[in-house]
């Protein structure tokens, strides 16, 4: 067969079997992808695509890094799997470096096998330490996929999936479309965590097992927290006896430049639940982390959960070798320098360039230009000209990540001053042909 008949044999097989999440199966339109390296990605044809996606923005390390790679097939040349009930030395090394990176008082880590499983376990130990029920999460959210975990998502998907009890949502800070009629960060801040502490006292703190707050709400909008924010939600739970719970699945290892989004924040959670960069992806995986007071509670007391996979070798091979290259080849440290000196000032420019970037922000590899079709009224971008845009990036050979009425402008951690110049301009090309359909 020809590379040209291995992509259509692709899409073919897969429009034949394959059922893609999100989406109405019959209006589909793939891409076939066969290989990638670093930062790239390619189909069978040999056309190659700068991924400026990170594909879910969870390939933080890029694409086949050599030390990732080496320490799956050595791992699977000694033992392919084991079962959770026992003890494996690559799972507890996995389990060390996590923790390593965690705030002190965190000793312990449960595996899973991605982020929405993580979401769903700290919610389960949250209510089980505690003895509460409710759940309170901001309505501008996404915690996975699963039963918890959906509902307790603030987006429209969470609405024909709403089977689980006991969540309460509220909104949290998002100054450039406020709920509260601010016009400051501080104002923000301070009128948001009024109104969560309105929502806590109306909905009775002694019903409340925990906050659920992604620390930087990711495929929301990269929802910058304001000065204090997050140190004021971790007062409202000390005030009245709740947990906080630190969604860092997108955010976490690397993406904003910290090896935990919330090392730039004065904050301690109880729970912090991971997946995503802690591996790149490589093989699935996520988890929670538990402070010491939580995991105390099941020294004796049974822990009612667990999966097959839990702490897969595989997977913990896959997290040891990648936060060992993340370590010892800068590769965080590259993320918050390329954030700064590189993609954060042209993603500045870009939006001071173009009417239709309402706003640019971020910190890291870790951004969103949120498209308007009016920049006074914040009108968003309508839908089939956001389609348009994602269209004519990916024309020009950049991989986007879009969704609502952004792209959001999230390389791997790996990405190059060149790279980003590139990119870059293909942003402006693309935002150009968009000013011109709202003029």
């Amino acid at each position: 067969m020809t590379d040209e008949d291995l992509d259509a044999r692709t899409l073919d097989l897969d429009r034949q079997h394959v059922f893609h999440s999100w989406s109405a199966q019959g209006s589909l339109k793939l891409m076939p992808i066969a290989g990638g390296s670093g930062t790239k990605v390619w189909d069978h044809a040999g056309n190659t695509y700068l991924d400026f996606s990170s594909q879910l923005v969870n390939v933080n390390i890029g694409y086949q890094h050599p030390a990732v790679v080496a320490a799956i097939q050595e791992q699977a040349a000694s033992l392919v799997t084991i079962g959770p009930a026992t003890a494996n030395l690559t799972r507890a090394e996995a389990a060390k470096r996590i923790v390593a990176r965690a705030p002190e008082g965190f000793s312990k880590v449960f595996f899973t096998n991605g982020g929405a499983d993580a979401a769903e376990n700290a919610i389960r130990m949250a209510r089980l330490h505690t003895g509460r029920d409710k759940v309170l999460s901001t309505y501008r959210s996404y915690h996975g996929n699963t039963g918890a975990a959906i509902t307790a998502t603030g987006d429209w998907r969470r609405v024909p999936n709403e089977y689980a009890r006991g969540h309460v949502h509220f909104f949290g800070p998002y100054l450039y479309r406020t709920e509260f009629w601010a016009t400051t960060p501080e104002q923000e801040c301070e009128r948001a965590l009024h109104h969560l502490r309105r929502v806590v006292q109306a909905e009775g703190p002694a019903s409340i097992a925990a906050l659920l707050l992604e620390t930087i709400p990711g495929t929301a909008g990269v929802l910058m927290p304001p000065p204090g924010y997050l140190e004021g939600v971790r007062a409202i739970a000390d005030e009245f006896d709740l947990l906080l719970i630190l969604d860092e699945v997108m955010a976490g290892f690397g993406r904003t430049g910290e090896w935990l989004a919330l090392d730039a924040y004065d904050v301690r959670p109880d729970l912090i639940t991971f997946a995503k960069g802690v591996n790149s992806g490589y093989v699935p995986v996520g988890g929670v982390m538990i402070s010491d007071p939580i995991a105390a509670t099941f020294d004796e007391r049974v822990y009612p959960g667990g999966l097959t996979y839990s702490g897969h070798p595989l997977a913990a091979a896959s997290i040891v070798a990648a936060l060992d290259a993340m370590e010892s080849e800068g590769i965080v440290e590259n993320a918050k320098t390329i954030g700064a000196k590189v993609l954060g000032p042209g993603l500045a420019e870009l939006a001071e360039k173009h009417r239709v970037v309402g706003e640019a922000r971020g910190v890291g590899v870790f951004w969103a230009l949120e498209l308007v079709a009016d920049p006074d009224t914040r009108e968003p971008l309508p839908a089939a000209l956001v389609g348009k845009a994602k269209a004519a990036l990916v024309e020009r050979g950049l991989l986007p990540f879009v969704t609502d009425n952004r792209i959001h402008v999230v390389p791997p951690c790996v990405v190059t001053e060149d790279e980003v110049t590139e990119a870059l301009a293909t942003y402006d090309a693309v935002l150009t042909l968009l000013d011109e359909e709202i003029s």
